[in-house]
């Protein structure tokens, strides 16, 4: 997984790509109607109910276009969040604040929909041993703060992207001409270039698990798009040489059921790719 060394670069990128794709050569409205030197204050009001998120990424954000910016916070990532709730105050250059607001909006909203919708599936989950997981099924370009978003949730994270830890799924499978010549294959590839990534491999049937399970070296694998007794059957079937983990249609309405099954994980898309944002509005005080 990445450092947080790493994950902290990817943030910085990030803001600084955001900012550069925003203000451009300048927040004209702003320059047109503020003087430079006018300071002012804006609070953050929470106009729905859920998870909060993004708070450490606002400082962040704010340092960024102004160290000289002051936030005075009342409310952290991961607090329940209600309708009328201040998370903070930002205080400082006008200008500054303006030129920050969308990029702190933008993304608090989105992360706390995220991390709102990864605690429901937390919280359904916690009578089992299963976790739920994220995807790269993520915003092209906002991959490190949605993932933040999940584990403010309670969630865990996959892999961060293609070069964390190994992956054979479907197309892998068939490309390099069946299971056990993939993770051969694979087994071959990390120790030519000294690469110490843990291999998932995507099982699409009982018989594909017990292929699977005649390879060493596998750390997990994925069940997709099982039925409940299939589920239970592949559970059994690998019996704890493995971890397991659940994929594809899960929903807040089934995700029990699979849980149930006594897999390891449950991995769902849907916790990034089809949140609606919250309300979030930064407003002058």
């Amino acid at each position: 997984m990445m450092s947080q060394k790493l994950l902290e670069e990817e943030i910085q990128i990030i803001i600084k790509n955001a900012i550069r794709e925003d203000v451009g050569e300048g927040d004209h409205s702003s320059l047109a109607c503020i003087p430079s030197n006018a300071s002012g204050k804006a609070k953050l009001l929470v106009k729905d109910q859920g998870i909060l998120a993004g708070v450490d990424f606002a400082k962040q954000v704010f340092d960024f276009v102004d160290p000289s910016l002051k936030m005075e916070q009342f409310m952290n990532d991961g607090d329940l969040m209600h309708y009328g709730d201040v998370a903070f105050h930002v205080s400082g250059s006008s200008q500054s604040i303006l030129k920050a607001e969308r990029l702190v909006l933008n993304a608090m909203q989105r992360m706390s929909a995220i991390a709102t919708k990864t605690s429901e599936f937390s919280e359904l989950l916690k009578p089992y041993k299963t976790k739920i997981l994220d995807t790269r099924k993520t915003t092209p370009g906002f991959r490190a703060p949605e993932k933040q978003a999940v584990k403010i949730g309670g969630g865990e994270n996959h892999r961060f992207a293609l070069y964390d830890m190994i992956m054979l799924k479907d197309n892998h499978i068939d490309f390099a001409g069946g299971i056990p010549k993939a993770i051969e294959k694979t087994l071959s590839y990390l120790k030519a270039e000294d690469l110490d990534l843990k291999i998932i491999v995507e099982a699409r049937s009982l018989s594909e698990v017990e292929e699977i399970l005649g390879s060493d070296g596998v750390y997990r694998i994925l069940l997709d798009n099982f039925s409940y007794e299939d589920t239970k059957s592949a559970v059994k079937l690998i019996n704890n040489r493995c971890l397991t983990e659940s994929s594809g249609g899960i929903t807040l309405k089934n995700a029990e059921d699979y849980a149930k099954c006594g897999v390891d994980f449950i991995s769902s898309g849907a916790l990034i790719h089809s949140v609606h944002n919250l309300d979030l509005s930064l407003k002058a005080m």
